[in-house]
């Protein structure tokens, strides 16, 4: 009886596939992180269960939830996998070559600034190493969820991590067609949002933005009302276009239409520059050869990045 709790074979991978499980809420959705099949996460957590005489995990046709003992052990857990999970990038980082998986989370227009352009150099460069990059609105916590960075805005980097600013400072542009502007006017401060029609944007978490507006010291955070509400922000530029109503973008996206006069830009002076992107990452962990590798090569191919 003494050993009945001492780890055996097999019983680091059960960990593995219970905390995926624990995280993911979904044995679906923990068999993709791990690359095994439902079924093989289901009978593993049976194990363990079987194991320990006691249920970890409750389950329904349409969920899955931890009991009062799988938070407990899923608590102690995750603090020990990630020590082993160390020791192991420890030794990784004697070889030369990096490799391994690197998990990016960042949403989609990040994704397509930073990432993009210097994929398929560095997937050329680094053949071992596999990229899993998750695009995702909702800014998930980057380690909790399992990632090893993520692509954030500086205002939203965790304190507890490490940030490298990469695109520079960014604005955002409140933008409406001629036609929009011809009928109904042009407003003069946030406040006279109000009476317009507006696109809004809304958040993969549901939220509805908030348009936020900065000048001379004083701040205004409108919650728009209009006709048409999007998740997607080249979207919202086309419906502005059309004159759906005044869009709230970055301006990075409005500039052709700026400058080909499809659109115009509206209260201009209350729409300040303010700390782009950041690529983060734990500030508390030895980062794998691989992730350097690629934070390197993402510092060397964006001139605003700053060790």
């Amino acid at each position: 009886m003494e050993n009945a709790h001492r780890p055996k074979n097999g019983d680091f991978f059960a960990f593995a596939v219970f905390l995926a499980v624990a995280s993911r809420e979904s044995f679906r959705g923990a068999a993709i992180d791990l690359d095994i099949t439902p079924s093989a996460v289901s009978h593993s957590v049976k194990g363990m269960e079987q194991r320990l005489g006691v249920r970890l995990v409750n389950r329904t046709t349409r969920s899955v939830s931890l009991t009062e003992a799988g938070e407990r052990l899923a608590a102690k857990l995750r603090p020990a996998m990630t020590a082993i999970e160390d020791a192991l990038r420890d030794v990784d980082q004697l070889r030369q070559m990096p490799r391994g998986t690197v998990r990016i989370n960042a949403s989609e227009g990040a994704i397509r600034i930073i990432l993009l352009p210097i994929l398929a150099q560095f997937l050329k460069m680094y053949p071992e190493v596999q990229l899993d990059i998750v695009s995702d609105g909702r800014l998930s916590d980057i380690i909790g969820e399992g990632f090893d960075a993520g692509i954030r805005l500086a205002e939203a980097v965790p304190k507890d991590m490490i940030s490298v600013p990469l695109g520079g400072d960014v604005r955002f542009a409140a933008v409406a067609s001629p036609q929009y502007v011809a009928e109904h006017g042009c407003p003069q401060v946030p406040q006279d949002l109000y009476r317009h029609s507006c696109v809004r944007f809304r958040f993969e978490s549901g939220k509805i933005y908030r348009w936020e507006f900065e000048r001379h010291g004083a701040s205004e955070v409108i919650d728009v009302k209009g006709p048409l509400t999007l998740t997607d922000q080249s979207l919202m530029v086309e419906a502005a276009m059309d004159g759906v109503g005044i869009a709230f973008v970055p301006d990075h996206l409005v500039q052709h239409a700026l400058k080909d006069g499809r659109l115009i830009r509206l209260l201009e002076d209350w729409c300040p520059p303010f700390p782009g992107l950041c690529l983060c990452y734990s500030g508390h962990r030895q980062i794998s050869t691989a992730l350097r590798a690629l934070i390197d090569m993402v510092k060397e191919n964006n001139p605003h990045a700053k060790s």
